[in-house]
Order: structure tokens, then C-alpha cells, then sequence
């Protein structure tokens, strides 16, 4: 499935709309104290450990999103957005949340 963050497809054609997607990952506390505890990961200022993490949310928000696309009969998702939320009780929580429009390319 061809997922972009344009409008449109150079060279394809849109030829039906089914419709918004969305698709969530939350990372949990737990995430963030295991990170912290593994501080020492840290070289310039990055922790390759909480990017892996960040990483894994981003791939299973955009799954999701997918799957739902393809769920409604599309193939393939345009004008995707990803965000980064805190949620929770004192942030305690992240969300990655990836949004789209549901197409049907040829």
C-alpha cells in the first residue's frame, strides 16, 4: 500500500475517496522509567533507546492506519499526518496517532 503525506500521487490517479484512517500507539510509563534507567545510551545528547521506542509507536500507528484503509477498500492513503501527544496523568504517557484519507489509485 503506497502512503504519503501529499494530497496527490504524481503519475496515479485517484479514482474513489473512501475516507478518513486513523491509527494509534501509546507508549506507557513503564517505557519512559526503563528509558531512564538506561540513560547511559545517551551519546550527543540522543537516547537510541527511547528513538526505538518512538520508532516502534510510528510503525504501529501507521499499521493501523493501513489496515483500516485497506479494511474500507482502498489502496493506498494520502495526506497522512503523524503526531506526538502527551496524555495521561501528568504525561505520564505518549500517543502517536498517524491520519489519512483511504484512496483508490491506478
Amino acid at each position: 500500500m503506497i502512503v504519503t503525506t501529499t494530497p496527490t500521487l504524481q503519475g496515479r490517479d485517484i479514482v474513489e475517496y473512501k475516507g478518513l484512517v486513523t491509527g494509534e500507539a501509546i507508549l506507557g510509563a513503564n517505557i519512559f522509567k526503563d528509558l531512564f534507567a538506561g540513560i547511559r545510551d545517551i551519546v550527543g545528547g540522543r537516547s537510541a533507546a527511547y528513538e526505538e521506542e518512538l520508532a516502534k509507536a510510528r510503525r504501529i500507528a501507521i499499521e493501523e492506519m493501513t489496515a483500516e484503509a485497506h479494511r474500507l477498500g482502498g489502496n493506498a492513503v494520502v495526506g497522512v499526518d503523524l503526531d506526538y501527544e502527551t496524555v495521561g496523568q501528568g504525561g505520564s504517557m505518549l500517543m502517536v496517532s498517524a491520519t489519512g484519507t483511504a484512496v483508490v489509485i491506478r
